[in-house]
């Protein structure tokens, strides 16, 4: 059902602004889930990708690969790993390129800008509530 008259609804109208996006949007579909514990830390689930991040290949043919993030490459919508890596025919090595959503990131690069965003984050996901399924007023109305 479309909830917003303004916005389209249409596949091929969201495949088409998906796939020309400019690279500022790119940016932020380019995102991966945060490991376990870096989500507990920061309580947000998931960022951006970028340079110098540690992540650990979680879907695919390279499932379980560790590595350091050495290029977010938005125009082919993939990141390369520094340890994931095959070698041609004439034995020259060649990069693997991973999508973001098949990746955890396991370290993040901080710095004060990625460390103003996770606090922002953090701060509207305690705003909105989330997970948590009922607030305390919502149980002190239920009567049993």
């Amino acid at each position: 059902m479309k909830t917003h008259k303004e916005v389209t609804s249409s596949r091929r109208k969201q495949r088409r602004a998906h796939f020309s996006a400019p690279s500022h949007i790119r940016r932020k579909l380019l995102s991966a889930h945060l490991s376990t514990e870096l989500r507990k830390k920061y309580s947000v689930r998931a960022m951006p990708v970028r340079k110098d991040d540690e992540v650990i290949v979680v879907r695919g043919n390279f499932k379980g690969h560790k590595g350091k993030v050495t290029t977010v490459y938005r125009r082919k919508w993939c990141i390369y790993i520094d340890k994931l890596q095959k070698t041609k025919a004439n034995g020259a090595p060649y990069q693997i390129p991973i999508h973001p959503s098949n990746v955890t990131i396991t370290k993040l690069k901080i710095d004060k800008d990625r460390n103003d965003l996770l606090k922002r984050k953090a701060s509207k996901a305690t705003q909105k509530g989330k997970g948590e399924k009922y607030t305390v007023k919502d149980l002190s109305l239920i009567h049993i």
